[in-house]
């Protein structure tokens, strides 16, 4: 996502949830669309670094587990002060249980 409507939609008619050092928009794509990632960092997370840490750790957990969906949906993840010296296992943790909390996961066959 790169459209600023993208991720005003995503923010008013989508699901908003909280978990740990991450905020959750999910809104649901018609199917047969790909997911799509939107990352929002602020300068309340540190300086350029810190941020770019923080998008590149919120992409990596989204890369890992977006075959795990089990619809499409337009997500946009924002950043937390507490993500600044996570490590990926840790944002991962949160990634999922965000996942687990909007019903996202598909069924374990």
């Amino acid at each position: 996502m790169k459209l600023p409507g993208d991720f005003a939609r995503a923010k008013t008619g989508g699901q908003r949830l909280v978990c740990g050092c991450l905020i959750a928009n999910v809104l649901a794509r018609p199917p047969g669309l790909a997911s799509r990632l939107g990352v929002v960092t602020s300068k309340k997370i540190g300086n350029a670094v810190a941020r770019s840490r923080a998008r590149r750790l919120l992409r990596e957990s989204f890369r890992l587990h977006q075959h795990d969906l089990s619809r499409a949906v337009d997500l946009v993840l924002v950043a937390r002060p507490s993500i600044a010296g996570r490590k990926l296992a840790e944002v991962e943790r949160d990634f999922l249980r965000v996942l687990h909390q909007a019903r996202l996961e598909k069924e374990s066959q």
